[in-house]
């Protein structure tokens, strides 16, 4: 009773005494209330980074670095993988959802895997695949990301470039408990199809469409409608990797070109860090690694992924488009 009126007294003398001072300052404090609330400030620490096999080999004692290796065959694990790491192949993460197919599972379930995973929201996970295979490690960090935890890295050049590299490489398996993972649902890095409709057409608003050039013109027989979201620029994946490199001993699709390469390709595309931008391939796994680079590398703010992608759009009555993109 007495700090209530103690505070009540304080607030009558400081509006009385220094008005405009007073409403400064309350407004000061709400201000800091309300974006320590805020779900926003909260989904902006989460940041993934790309790491060489050198960071990953110089942090592996560290007991809050955790390793999952996404590759989908468990033998290629079971034949040799990186010291520490646990296989958790990146087809787990999705399903059926009563109606279309690949689509990922609820979020309580996507953290429950990573919580068997030996996953706690507060350890520092790196992620790897092998082959062509770069998108299933983006993706699970981008549901990483998406489901609360705060430090997320790729590993850049893949499980090839590790070994490459002469790191030491294992058969043992990894004894671990259970993480504690607890999902803290991050909807700012994604968007609906309801959301994405008013958006189509729209200045400033960019959709790139990451995948092959035949499925994005429509020129390949695959889903009941084919082609692209009106509007969207073709950029397909492997052009931010050295998936195509002249040199056979530097191909490697888990390989990122410089950020200084990337942010070329995107000026000459026309796409500026003020755009909005919306990632959206065939099911939501191929724009992942674009979201990755563009958010967290090149730090542009407004970048989202339509989940739902081409799987989705397609079957509904919404404009679509065929052939090579149109000149802006």
């Amino acid at each position: 009773m007495m700090s209530q009126s103690f505070w009540t007294v304080t607030k009558q003398w400081l509006f009385y005494k220094f008005p405009r001072l007073a409403i400064i300052f309350f407004c000061v404090l709400l201000s800091i209330v309300w974006f320590s609330f805020s779900p926003m400030v909260a989904s902006s620490s989460s940041t993934i980074q790309f790491v060489s096999p050198s960071w990953v080999e110089q942090n592996r004692d560290n007991p809050k670095l955790k390793i999952l290796d996404v590759r989908i065959n468990p033998l290629e694990y079971i034949e040799g993988h990186l010291p520490k790491a646990v296989n958790i192949a990146d087809n787990n993460f999705r399903g059926p959802n009563g109606f279309l197919p690949v689509q990922y599972w609820e979020e309580q379930k996507i953290a429950q895997i990573f919580s068997k995973a030996g996953i706690s929201n507060d350890d520092t996970v790196v992620v790897y695949s092998d082959g062509n295979n770069v998108l299933g490690a983006t993706m699970v960090a981008y549901l990483l990301e998406r489901s609360g935890a705060k430090n997320i890295a790729v590993l850049d050049g893949g499980y090839k470039g590790y070994k490459d590299g002469q790191k030491d490489v294992t058969k043992e398996f990894l004894r671990y408990d259970r993480g504690n993972f607890t999902l803290k649902d991050n909807p700012s890095v994604r968007i609906s199809l309801k959301e994405l409709e008013p958006l189509i057409g729209k200045k400033d608003v960019v959709i790139i469409d990451p995948r092959p050039p035949e499925l994005f013109e429509g020129k390949t027989n695959l889903w009941v409608r084919n082609g692209h979201i009106p509007g969207a620029k073709n950029i397909p994946w492997p052009t931010f990797t050295e998936a195509n490199n002249s040199s056979e001993a530097l191909k490697n699709p888990h390989q990122l070109k410089s950020l200084e390469e990337i942010k070329q390709i995107l000026a000459s595309r026309n796409i500026k860090p003020s755009d909005t931008i919306i990632v959206s391939c065939s099911t939501g796994r191929e724009a992942t690694l674009q979201y990755v680079v563009l958010k967290h590398l090149l730090g542009y703010p407004n970048v989202r992924i339509y989940e739902g992608s081409w799987t989705e759009y397609s079957t509904t009555d919404l404009p679509i488009e065929t052939g090579p993109e149109k000149s802006a």
